[in-house]
């Protein structure tokens, strides 16, 4: 069965005005100012909440505290909780794209280091969770990404195989986990790091999600006909 990963912030969704404005709205409790800008700092909102308050800090204060970029993470998640969706938006064709892979009978998966809880939610609002078989969040098991551990489960809990599988990504941490997996990546240059991850050498980019089909045929094949036969089955 073919099996196809997704990685969510950056790769399925634009989610970085959201991100920043929590983080923002957490430098601003702390009389910081709002030291983060929405478009560019897109691409440290993509390696999550820590990134971001690191550079925050390094921006006010002029160094770093890890004691204190610990402290406020908690509350950073709380406040990105209470409005994930404001700004946040499926990049053009995702839905089709998903919808079109399901239909030749791929299994779709999640595999993220956003918190699983926060990533169902977010999947939800968007209105793409019932396409995922899988979804495997930052606590979902006791290791996280680039550790290879969450990419396999997220294969075999959509019912999938490796040798059978892609993930696709949008950063170092998504190739190296896909590597260290034995599972081709695909990284999407719709994101802020742009042409920039073909430096990262994936098994193949992707510029839009109108591609992303024939990608996926390439890579792992084209769908089978006891796939079609399966999804045909699961309409009646």
């Amino acid at each position: 069965m073919r099996t196809v990963i997704f990685d969510l912030d950056g790769t399925l969704a634009d989610t970085s005005g959201d991100l920043i404005a929590a983080a923002n709205a957490r430098f601003e409790a702390l009389g910081l100012g709002r030291p983060l800008d929405p478009v560019a700092d897109a691409a440290t909102a993509f390696r999550g909440g820590r990134a971001m308050l690191r550079l925050g800090f390094q921006r006010v204060l002029g160094r770093v505290d890890e004691a204190r970029v610990d402290a406020e993470y908690a509350p950073f998640l709380a406040a990105y909780a209470e409005a994930l969706d404001t700004h946040s938006r499926l990049y053009p064709g995702a839905a089709a794209a998903l919808e079109a892979l399901a239909g030749e009978g791929c299994r779709l998966g999640v595999c993220t280091n956003k918190p699983e809880a926060l990533a169902e939610e977010l999947l939800c609002r968007l209105g793409v969770r019932g396409l995922f078989a899988s979804l495997i969040g930052a606590d979902t098991l006791e290791v996280r990404k680039p550790h290879p551990r969450p990419l396999l489960e997220a294969i075999a809990r959509a019912g999938g195989e490796r040798a059978r599988a892609v993930l696709i990504g949008d950063t170092e941490t998504d190739r190296a986990t896909a590597a260290a997996a034995g599972v081709p990546a695909v990284l999407v240059t719709f994101g802020p790091e742009g042409e920039a991850v073909k430096a990262l050498a994936p098994e193949a980019l992707l510029r839009s999600y109108g591609e992303l089909p024939a990608v996926v045929a390439r890579l792992i094949g084209p769908a089978a006909t006891s796939e079609r036969d399966a999804q045909i089955g699961s309409d009646i």
